[in-house]
């Protein structure tokens, strides 16, 4: 059994909608455990340095500007193969390509505006749980 850690944040657009608990509910009904989590407004700096992997991209200064909108919350999951798992949670990037019953399919409503971000990879999940969370906030 691989149990990973991943991280996810549920975006402005569904903070906004008021949608947090029936995402978790999602996530936890697939077999993953939110070991932390809390409710935060990014800064523009901040999300331009969590962001910055696509610093060179023309959606940018677009993701920048959304994710500093307005609440969001990040969680650190837990599970077997977290990772991949809750991708496929999530479904595809664009709600309108997402699989029936993925997170993105019934909360989001367009590419920016998905209602979720979660890690692509093992490597990025631990920079990006670091990057919001010290080892003391996880109760895992």
């Amino acid at each position: 059994m691989d149990i990973q850690r991943t991280l996810s944040i549920i975006k402005p657009d569904a903070t906004a909608k008021n949608i947090t608990g029936a995402i978790n509910a999602d996530i936890e009904a697939h077999g993953l455990r939110i070991i932390a989590q809390k409710r935060i407004i990014l800064a523009k700096n901040q999300a331009e340095r969590f962001y910055g992997v696509h610093s060179d991209k023309p959606f940018f200064q677009s993701l920048v500007n959304y994710m500093s909108s307005g609440p969001v919350v990040v969680q650190v999951l837990e599970g077997e193969n977290a990772v991949g798992n809750y991708r496929d949670i999530m479904g595809a990037t664009d709600p309108a390509k997402a699989e029936l019953n993925t997170i993105r399919q019934k909360f989001g409503s367009s590419i920016e505006n998905n209602a979720v971000h979660g890690s692509d990879s093992t490597e990025n999940a631990n920079r990006e749980i670091s990057f919001f969370f010290a080892s003391t906030e996880i109760t895992g």
